[in-house]
């Protein structure tokens, strides 16, 4: 297949098909893989019955070790080893959303790394309130530049990797949470993957609360140095 979406999931049940199902209808050659940790909400069994009917959706349950980050890492390896060309990372809550995957695949050629931004010309985001806004502000420009990367949305978790990019990034990941997303931008700027944006609209989550907080948001600020000076790389 040409793409495979990998989708991290926690008790999204009330979300996770109407993504799945929509993600299907694009005009690609797109498969789902979506990555649980054994969610109380019963996620996974959401899957398990969508993936008796369709051979395109793809249930990895974890059941150990389980976070955000450590999902993210087994769904990535897991993709790869499906033969997937291109790589696209997205939300299970339907903040993401699949229409956007054309776009993201329209702009891979000669890039590794497609983002989903907010904020670059044509973007919006519709989810945050004022003050979620704020500090969303201030850590998206503060981690740029201590990642020293010219972007302008790395806390964007909407993104599309070539296969031999994400194969340089992958071997060096650790994080259990979801600063695994600063810590796959740090990782592709010290590989030279050329990173690219891309306008979307962020919307507002199809049911439940985000789980993200902004004190996490804000720890985070601080995690970046630690990742610099402790990197091997």
């Amino acid at each position: 297949m040409d793409i495979v979406a990998v989708i991290p999931t926690y008790n999204e049940a009330g979300n996770i098909e109407q993504v799945v199902s929509e993600i299907l209808a694009l005009h690609l050659n797109i498969e789902v893989l979506v990555v649980d940790d054994f969610s109380p909400d019963g996620t996974f069994g959401k899957i398990e019955e969508m993936a008796k009917a369709e051979p395109r959706v793809h249930l990895l349950l974890r059941k150990e070790n389980r976070g955000r980050g450590w999902a993210g890492i087994d769904g990535f390896k897991q993709a790869l080893a499906m033969g997937a060309k291109y790589i696209v990372e997205m939300d299970g809550d339907g903040s993401h959303s699949p229409r956007y995957i054309p776009v993201l695949f329209e702009n891979a050629a000669g890039n590794g790394l497609v983002i989903g931004s907010r904020y670059v010309s044509g973007g919006k985001d519709e989810a945050r309130n004022f003050a979620r806004k704020v500090i969303s502000g201030f850590a998206r420009r503060y981690l740029a530049f201590a990642l020293g990367v010219k972007i302008t949305d790395p806390t964007s978790g909407f993104r599309l990797f070539e296969r031999n990019a994400l194969e340089k990034i992958v071997p060096r990941l650790t994080a259990r949470d979801p600063f695994i997303v600063t810590e796959v931008l740090y990782y592709a700027k010290k590989s030279s993957v050329k990173i690219i944006e891309v306008p979307i609209e962020f919307l507002s989550r199809i049911s439940g609360e985000s789980k993200l907080r902004p004190s996490t948001l804000l720890k985070y600020l601080v995690r970046v140095w630690l990742l610099k000076l402790n990197s091997s790389f």
